[in-house]
């Protein structure tokens, strides 16, 4: 527990590295990265040289497929699609997604064990958005995350959303909750809780 804790640390300390125009380039989404990253241990990092994510949108039907970090750092031009993507779809309105989500539904995928791509039912929400889905629904939070672009709600076709949970709640990186009834699931890099 010590070593991770200390490989944690180290990795925290290469991050607080990163150049500033890097971090401008990217955004909101970059300098929440950098103020708290949310990643495996330096040995595991070394691993996923290559971060590489494959997702659909449930309701555009737009995929991103391919790198967008290598090592520590995220690129530029992965991340104008992927936020492209992950726009709120129902105002088309565009917010730079959190690297550390990004890295989340990434680790998440992979300890599943899935082939499929993930399927994203809602990434970014602009406040408009939030305050209609809200009145609709009591399960939406005033202040939610998705605002920030810090929030996913996904699922993995032919697997399991309880099983999604479960993974998603061992990694202890945020926030999960759990919609069996619409069959999916959010996870969120806010403060470690689940429902």
């Amino acid at each position: 527990m010590t070593q991770k804790k200390d490989s944690l640390l180290d990795l925290k300390s290469q991050l607080n590295t990163i150049e500033r125009r890097d971090v401008l380039k990217m955004g909101l989404g970059g300098l929440l990265a950098g103020l708290m990253p949310l990643f495996p241990s330096t040995s595991e990092a070394s691993r996923y040289e290559a971060w590489r994510i494959d997702f659909r949108h449930a309701h555009t039907g737009e995929r991103f497929t391919g790198v967008y970090r290598v090592g520590d750092r995220y690129l530029p031009e992965a991340f104008e699609r992927l936020n492209y993507v992950m726009r709120d779809f129902r105002t088309g309105e565009i917010f730079p997604m959190d690297p550390r989500v990004i890295d989340l539904i990434k680790m998440i995928h992979d300890k599943s064990g899935s082939n499929e791509p993930l399927e994203i039912l809602s990434g970014y929400r602009s406040p408009k958005t939030n305050a209609m889905l809200r009145g609709a629904s009591t399960g939406v939070a005033k202040n939610s995350l998705h605002m920030y672009g810090q929030a996913i709600d996904m699922r993995i076709p032919r697997f399991s959303t309880k099983k999604l949970r479960n993974v998603a709640v061992s990694m202890k990186s945020g926030g999960v909750g759990f919609y069996p009834r619409s069959n999916f699931v959010h996870v969120d890099t806010g403060k470690v809780r689940s429902w």
